[in-house]
């Protein structure tokens, strides 16, 4: 039991004790619940939920109130999987991912320096957004080197994960190289994802090689929410 004008740091603890044993995604008591068995005010209820969130422990959605939240590893080590499919699952939790932008286009300079292309070659370029879990939780913008996969967005309507729809087409896609840093999100991510603009996100960029000859495959750029996925790097 807490008692009665409990302190955000001693309803936090409480609160914290007992998610331990929900699932992810559970809903937790509305903040008035909460005041009437803490017998305190909205303020310090409210005060004890941020610092849950703060500690990604629980996600608070407006107008539908605070869910127990459970971040993944999404490791980066020699080998490991170029799939958010696979990472998830590996976390145990489950993936989803749907195209929002397909075309094809003039690679920009920098992706083609990563592709072994000149710059301004048509190459296809996905936008993608992940859910874990059934939570949007990043987007991803993705080129795919000339000759590798026909008409590719056509295919994920069917196989989802784009490192699968590489194996369907016969290759062997390997992570070969990947850049993490914290930075904001642009805006559009920002609002995307439904985190407040100027938040801080993983930015993960990503070539993809064949695992037999070596040929770029592939190379992404993706935004990854904080309180959902924990950057884990193993050297």
């Amino acid at each position: 039991m807490t008692a009665v004008g409990a302190e955000p740091a001693e309803i936090a603890g409480v609160l914290e004790t007992e998610i331990g044993g929900l699932p992810s995604g559970a809903r937790l008591p509305s903040e008035h619940a909460l005041m009437q068995r803490f017998g305190t005010t909205r303020a310090i209820v409210r005060r004890a939920l941020a610092d849950l969130e703060a500690r990604h422990l629980v996600r608070r959605v407006r107008g539908a109130g605070s869910f127990v939240n459970r971040r993944i590893d999404f490791v980066l080590a020699p080998g490991s999987a170029p799939s958010l499919h696979e990472v998830v699952r590996a976390a145990g939790a489950t993936a989803r991912t749907y195209v929002i932008a397909a075309a094809t286009l003039p690679v920009p300079a920098d992706v083609a320096a990563h592709l072994g292309v000149e710059a301004g070659v048509p190459c296809q370029r996905l936008r993608r957004v992940g859910c874990i879990d059934d939570v949007e939780s990043s987007v991803a913008e993705e080129w795919i080197a000339p000759g590798v996969l026909d008409h590719v967005d056509v295919g994920l309507r069917a196989i989802e994960s784009l490192a699968d729809a590489l194996r369907a087409g016969r290759h062997d896609p390997v992570r070969a190289w990947s850049r993490a840093v914290t930075d904001l999100a642009p805006a559009e991510v920002a609002d995307r994802l439904g985190v407040a603009r100027g938040a801080a996100m993983w930015s993960l960029e990503t070539l993809t090689r064949e695992g037999g000859d070596g040929r770029a495959l592939m190379y992404s750029r993706s935004w990854l929410r904080q309180d959902r996925v924990r950057l884990v790097v193993e050297l």
